[in-house]
């Protein structure tokens, strides 16, 4: 693991890169974290990623959430400040001598799913699969509820425990991210549990009939989030699907899938 940092509009991305054993370039994962949240919610991915041949790289959005190292603060943070860190952190691990550019993923949980889907399906040439991981797609319908459909935006609102910006609600609500995912027409494998009271399964199957190419696979009785088991079993359907693609797959606990 190295210490790798970006930069997008004078500020400062910060990440840490794993790279397999081995002479690369290798397949690269890109790792998202969710809101409020920091890299570490997703290096447990990153590390299995590249015990199993693959890089990745796990980074702090700017202003993303608690204990972050990158820059900036919550209040500056939205689902677009973040698709912006992402183009910028792509455009670099693109550029490194170990990253094959051509077989570059995404993952990302939550929010960070969210903005995933909203990257890949703006530049779908780069991005040659999308890992979701209960993708808060529902993050959308949260802000009109919280702003009367946009009528009542503050300046700072309180948000699960955190100050968001303006800009956060402006932003969530300046698009709709059902029209814009059909823009990706790549490989799509979402992890959703069956029993996620705060971002519901049924985003993910909306998502399902729009994506071009895409699995859904519930976890069973598991909430926001995967632990023991269950967490072993959806790191070893990523890991299979990055190295092997959709022919060799065999998924358990699917909800539905491709035809």
């Amino acid at each position: 693991m190295r210490e790798i940092a970006f930069m997008r509009d004078g500020k400062r991305i910060y990440g840490r890169l794993y790279v397999p054993e081995g002479s690369g370039p290798f397949a690269t994962v890109i790792l998202c974290h969710g809101f409020a949240s920091n890299l570490s919610m997703m290096e447990c991915y990153a590390e299995s990623f590249a015990e199993n041949g693959i890089a990745a790289y796990a980074f702090d959005f700017i202003g993303g959430g608690n204990d972050i190292r990158s820059d900036g603060a919550m209040t500056e943070m939205s689902v677009l400040t973040e698709a912006r860190d992402l183009d910028a952190v792509i455009d670099g691990i693109r550029a490194l001598g170990e990253v094959k550019d051509d077989e570059l993923f995404l993952m990302g949980g939550s929010q960070g799913g969210f903005v995933c889907t909203y990257v890949a399906s703006r530049r779908p040439e780069d991005v040659r699969g999308l890992i979701l991981l209960f993708p808060a797609y529902v993050l959308q319908e949260d802000a009109r509820r919280r702003t009367n459909g946009g009528k009542d935006i503050h300046e700072v609102s309180r948000v699960l425990g955190m100050n968001l910006g303006r800009i956060y609600h402006e932003d969530a609500l300046s698009f709709d991210i059902y029209d814009v995912m059909g823009g990706y027409e790549g490989d799509v494998l979402i992890f959703h549990g069956t029993a996620d009271d705060f971002v519901p399964i049924s985003g993910s199957e909306r998502a399902l009939k729009i994506f071009k190419s895409a699995e859904l696979v519930g976890v069973e009785g598991a909430g926001h989030g995967f632990g023991g088991e269950d967490n072993e079993r959806v790191t070893g359907q990523a890991i299979d699907f990055v190295k092997k693609g959709w022919d060799r797959l065999i998924f358990q606990n699917e909800v539905t899938g491709r035809t």
